[in-house]
């Protein structure tokens, strides 16, 4: 219990002291304000950030460069039974799933002298499938081949040409063209290509066996189609 109570007298000495603690105590709270509310305020942070999306389209393409218009060499004649020829396409996309390139003739037969005379297609084995080597007995028969890059060998045979002299190569593997507008796929890739494309050679070849053709300008008109997968 307090010494003092409500009826023990104060002296002016003890006012004086009692005075000075309660000035005492109300600087120290002065000084405290500030401390305290310096503490409450947030903390700056040293470095924000912030995410910037950006986006590119890339849109999608195909190419095909135009193919030379092809002479067969040599000539057919009386005494020549062979001719061989060739063209080329270049296939060029940046689509991911890559490209197919097939072809097809515009006439059934495919090369004509218009209605003098024809070369029937060349016949298989086994219809609709390439097969080596070329031949041809008792007939007049026109047919092709293709090698490249996105070639597939195992179809169309090992050799990197069309062969020499009017004779079809013999590692080619040969068809005839099939009934127009039939396509046939003679190169196929299942990537982009290079900027600079694919190329694809399509071999043509002509033969006579035990017949003459009738003299005159036959022609065939073969169209390339290049897909995107």
């Amino acid at each position: 219990m307090s010494k003092y109570n409500l009826y023990t007298p104060v002296s002016k000495n003890m006012k004086k002291s009692i005075l000075k603690r309660i000035i005492s105590i109300s600087l120290v709270s002065l000084f405290l304000l500030p401390v305290s509310y310096v503490a409450l305020e947030p903390t700056l942070a040293d470095a924000v950030t912030d995410n910037v999306i950006v986006t590119l389209t890339v849109d999608a393409g195909i190419s095909i460069s135009d193919g030379a218009a092809v002479t067969m060499s040599p000539n057919l004649s009386i005494s020549v039974m062979g001719s061989i020829g060739s063209s080329t396409w270049t296939v060029i996309t940046n689509d991911p799933d890559g490209y197919t390139l097939a072809v097809h003739d515009s006439t059934d037969p495919a090369l004509k002298n218009g209605a003098v005379d024809s070369f029937a297609n060349y016949t298989e084995g086994t219809p609709g499938t390439p097969e080596q080597p070329w031949t041809v007995t008792s007939a007049k028969e026109f047919g092709f081949s293709a090698f490249g890059t996105d070639t597939n060998t195992t179809t169309w045979g090992l050799a990197a040409s069309c062969g020499s002299a009017g004779v079809p190569s013999t590692t080619q593997k040969y068809m005839g063209f099939l009934a127009t507008p039939t396509d046939k796929t003679i190169a196929t890739r299942a990537t982009v290509t290079s900027p600079s494309g694919i190329t694809t050679t399509i071999c043509f070849a002509a033969e006579q066996d035990g017949v003459l053709a009738a003299a005159g300008t036959y022609t065939a008109t073969i169209t390339g189609t290049a897909l995107v997968i």
